[in-house]
């Protein structure tokens, strides 16, 4: 059964909504891998683009059927709620959290905080949520989202339509885990998931 709870702005084309909600099933199932004997899911999105948040809750919605899980969909995007999705996601037992792409990256170190304080595992969608101290992550290189984006506007600048140019999804993705964080969690990283990784941080 799949819930929605209320606790509480990216504006994204739609071919890049989809790729979002598509990616944020993945992550489910990588945490899931992480994570066999889970059950119980938490994942956060962010209310401030709703079109978004609702095209990953409609995508996470039926992922789980094909691996045997509940997932719970819990709102937030400013630092009180935050913290209070945390708050009721522990108490509620939830085995795990997946942090949604709409969430901010700004938040970053607060996430990371917040998941050790409240032990729940969390699955995050950039490498620099592992590298401040948080479980895992599974996203496309933010490093060069950036360089596409100074590559794009430096054509832009140069005369280009932006209408002519191609829209260029991300095609590397990268696997990041922390084991010192899985070790403060008393968390044993299947051997599997470990030789998959892009980096394991020590």
């Amino acid at each position: 059964m799949t819930g929605v709870t209320s606790v509480g702005a990216l504006f994204l084309s739609p071919a890049s909504i989809d790729r979002a909600a598509q990616l944020a099933a993945k992550q489910l199932g990588l945490l899931h891998e992480l994570l066999p004997r889970a059950t119980r899911f938490a994942v956060l999105v962010n209310p401030d683009n709703p079109i978004a948040t609702e095209t990953t809750t409609a995508e996470l919605e039926a992922a789980p059927s094909s691996i045997g899980v509940q997932v719970e969909v819990f709102r937030a995007s400013k630092n009180d709620e935050i913290e209070k999705a945390f708050a009721v996601i522990s108490q509620m037992r939830f085995d795990a959290l997946l942090v949604s792409t709409g969430q901010l990256f700004s938040n970053r170190v607060e996430f990371a905080s917040l998941a050790a304080r409240y032990a729940v595992p969390t699955m995050y969608y950039d490498r620099e949520f592992a590298e401040v101290g948080g479980l895992i992550s599974y996203g496309s290189s933010l490093a060069d989202q950036y360089r596409e984006t100074g590559t794009y506007t430096g054509r832009v600048l140069n005369g280009e339509r932006p209408i002519d140019m191609p829209v260029i999804q991300a095609t590397k993705f990268e696997l990041v885990i922390n084991l010192k964080t899985a070790r403060s969690l008393a968390l044993e990283i299947p051997p599997t998931l470990l030789a998959r990784a892009d980096e394991v941080i020590e």
